[in-house]
């Protein structure tokens, strides 16, 4: 029987822009280095966390830009679930990444530190900012509060980069400890991002077809979670139309685990996109979580 390519490689239009490249290869060893097991399943290595849904910007290709899709409602994330969501991750030995970013800008958060400081106790802490807030003491503040990694967003030119390293230095924080992401081409360069339709929210750009990528392990190592616990999916569904559970209602690994996500995750490790949102969703969902996908599949015995 000749094995199935889960990958789904096809050749691409446009170069993957050299900051893309550069992403992946930090997020591929997070998330693919190793697997760890809990109750003999693999657990998740990338958990990302929405911990306020407001920004302060309006990109053009971010649901955020449009209010009746992704309105900022101002919510955030409470101390007691923080708690709750890092008590689950130590009881089941997690090792991976926790990574602020989600539907909101994390900065605006005014417990930013506090949450950082606890959830580096049972994880990798990264914060993904479009940097507007930062100044040398924040972000000493930030590496102070046990964060592993400050991803800063460049949105408003090459004059930027000069900025940040400066405020960098000041804050005395060692030379990886800040990473700078391009982000302000144009659209011939997709924004200098890895552009998709967010579940079908969005719709600019060169972007891949409906129906290239049938394929996902998303659901296989990664999950996104709420400002209120709700756990979703993964980072495309912008419009979050499928909840899986709420760590504030049961175990983060009962979730994990559970008949919501195991639904989803068996039909995309089959190359079923036919349950909303992944009818409507053009992400290549293959580009990470290999090792997870691989040990589910043995774990369903998909072949």
């Amino acid at each position: 029987m000749t094995k199935k390519n889960f990958d789904q490689k096809v050749k691409r239009t446009k170069k993957l822009h050299k900051a893309i490249k550069i992403n992946l290869k930090r997020r591929t060893i997070i998330v693919d280095d190793k697997l760890v097991y809990n109750k003999e399943v693999p657990i998740p290595s990338w958990i990302e966390l929405s911990i306020i849904d407001v920004c302060n910007r309006s990109c053009s290709f971010c649901p955020k830009a449009d209010p009746k899709v992704a309105p900022n409602t101002y919510q955030k994330m409470s101390m007691l679930l923080i708690e709750k969501l890092t008590n689950d991750l130590k009881k089941i030995n997690y090792q991976g990444s926790v990574t602020l970013c989600g539907y909101g800008e994390p900065m605006l958060h005014k417990g930013v530190f506090e949450i950082t400081r606890k959830l580096a106790e049972a994880s990798y802490v990264e914060v993904v900012t479009n940097g507007d807030t930062l100044k040398p003491q924040s972000i000493s503040k930030l590496y102070n509060s046990n964060v592993n990694k400050l991803l800063i967003s460049l949105y408003d030119g090459p004059k930027q980069v000069e900025k940040f390293k400066k405020m960098a230095k000041e804050a005395k924080v060692p030379d990886d400890f800040v990473i700078l992401r391009d982000r302000w081409h144009g659209a011939d360069k997709d924004y200098g991002l890895k552009l998709t339709n967010r579940t079908g929210t969005i719709d600019i750009g060169n972007q891949d077809k409906l129906g290239t990528f049938t394929y996902c392990n998303y659901p296989s190592y990664s999950v996104l979670i709420d400002w209120n616990g709700d756990v979703f999916l993964c980072p495309q569904d912008w419009q979050r139309r499928i909840t899986t559970g709420n760590i504030m209602q049961e175990d983060f690994f009962d979730i994990w685990t559970g008949k919501a996500i195991t639904k989803y995750r068996k039909n995309l490790l089959e190359g079923k996109r036919c349950d909303s949102p992944c009818t409507e969703c053009n992400a290549e969902g293959t580009i990470l979580g290999k090792k997870h996908a691989e040990e589910w599949r043995k774990i369903y015995k998909i072949s």
